[in-house]
């Protein structure tokens, strides 16, 4: 049994799906917090360093990062394999 696509999702474009905002779930917040910090641990080899400094540093970028996917215009984070990274 094949499911057929919508009217609507028939006339979606790659470029219009790629411009919607979905919205994140709080899971999945949480998942970008958790990643972007053990990326900030995993950057200085995982010495030294305060959890609770990279956790709330995580939190902060994330919230940029959101706040940009609700205005793209202003450019400036985006989310990559790798964590969190500044576009230039």
């Amino acid at each position: 049994m094949t499911k057929s696509k919508s009217p609507a999702a028939r006339n979606l474009k790659p470029k219009s799906v790629a411009k919607m905002n979905f919205p994140v779930t709080p899971e999945e917040r949480y998942r970008m917090i958790a990643e972007a910090a053990y990326f900030r641990a995993e950057k200085r080899g995982f010495v030294g360093g305060d959890m609770a400094e990279d956790w709330l540093q995580a939190e902060a970028e994330t919230e940029r990062l959101l706040q940009q996917r609700q205005a793209p215009e202003r450019g400036g984070l985006a989310v990559t394999e790798r964590g969190i990274s500044v576009k230039v």
